[in-house]
This record gives structure tokens, C-alpha cells and sequence, in this order.
């Protein structure tokens, strides 16, 4: 068995949980989710303990098993939890600020970028140079940070742009070979 999808899910008081057929329902103190699940694969609701079982040992259906399981706890999480990411925006004359729901980002083009968070999402700037993108949906949370980040990604010699908080960013050399050899 897979040893994500054996490990059971527990559930948190004030969250409730409604399996149908092929569809799991999570509703929360933060919100609700809902997903479909594939129709192999069973959820059971013992107690406060959600269990996700698979029908055989064949390779997908133990690809599915952990996919599942780890799907189910992440709605689970975001409703009793939420998820967030941080980025940093870096560089001189980059910055970051919000206009209504709407983030407007200053990254040394002609023009300014503004990202919609979309439904569910929500952004707060902290100065000028970071961003916290939280929602109660992970996979959603997770593509509204990449498309941030896609608007300027790090430079590898400077390293300005805009990166995920803690990122390391390798700095290439640059020129300085050139400069050791010059003319006479």
C-alpha cells in the first residue's frame, strides 16, 4: 500500500465532511471546497477520521491512492487553515502595491502589471517589497504566486525580480574574466 494514501486524514472539529458518489464536499470555518474525486477510489468517514482505499494494486490505482488522499487533506487544511506564500519583490525601483483587490506591480518596464487575484484569492503587501497570496484552495494559491513571480523571475546576474520568500537565487560572475586580460 501507498504510505501516503494508508495514513488516515483526521478531521478537525467545526469542519464537515460530505462524501457522494464520486464528489467529497469540505466545508469549514474559512469556506467551502468541492472535488471530484475518481470513481475507484473510496472515502469513508470513521468517526473523525477520514480513510481513502483503493480497489487493487495496480499501477494507477496506487498513483490515485496517494493523489487522493493528499487531495482530500488539502481541502481539509484549507478550510480550517488557509494556505499562503510569500514572495519578495527585488531591486531597485521595484515595488509592489495594492489597488482594491487588484496587485500592481512596478518592475522596471514601461508599464505597470496589475494581477486580478481571482476568486478566492486574496493579497496582502507588507511595504513595498513583499507580497502574501492566501486563499483556502492550495492549487490555486500556488498558481496565482507562479504567475507573480512569472512578471519579472529573478535576473541571474543582479538577481532583481521577483522571487518566493527564502528563494536562493544563484549570481552568475558576469564579465570579470575580461577584465583580468585586458588590453596594453
Amino acid at each position: 500500500m501507498s504510505r501516503i494514501g494508508r495514513s488516515p486524514i483526521i478531521v478537525p472539529s467545526g469542519v464537515t465532511v460530505e462524501i457522494q458518489e464520486n464528489e467529497v464536499r469540505v466545508k469549514g470555518p474559512k469556506g467551502e471546497l468541492s472535488r471530484k474525486i475518481n470513481p475507484e477510489m473510496t472515502v469513508k468517514r470513521e468517526g473523525d477520521v477520514l480513510v481513502v482505499t483503493r480497489p487493487s494494486d495496480a499501477r494507477e490505482h496506487r498513483a490515485q491512492h496517494g493523489l487522493t488522499r493528499t487531495l482530500i487533506a488539502n481541502m481539509v487544511d484549507g478550510v480550517n487553515t488557509g494556505f499562503e506564500k510569500n514572495l519578495e519583490v527585488v531591486g531597485v525601483g521595484y515595488r509592489a502595491e495594492k489597488a482594491g483587490e487588484k496587485l500592481v506591480l512596478k518592475l522596471g518596464y514601461s508599464h505597470a502589471i496589475e494581477i486580478d487575484p481571482g476568486e478566492g484569492i486574496s493579497f496582502s503587501v507588507e511595504g513595498n517589497n513583499k507580497i502574501k497570496v492566501s486563499g483556502i484552495n492550495k492549487e490555486l494559491v500556488g498558481k496565482v504566486a507562479a504567475r507573480i513571480k512569472e512578471a519579472r523571475r529573478p535576473d541571474s546576474y543582479k538577481g532583481k525580480g521577483v522571487r518566493y520568500a527564502g528563494e536562493k537565487v544563484r549570481i552568475k560572475p558576469g564579465k570579470a574574466g575580461k577584465a583580468i586580460g585586458g588590453k596594453k
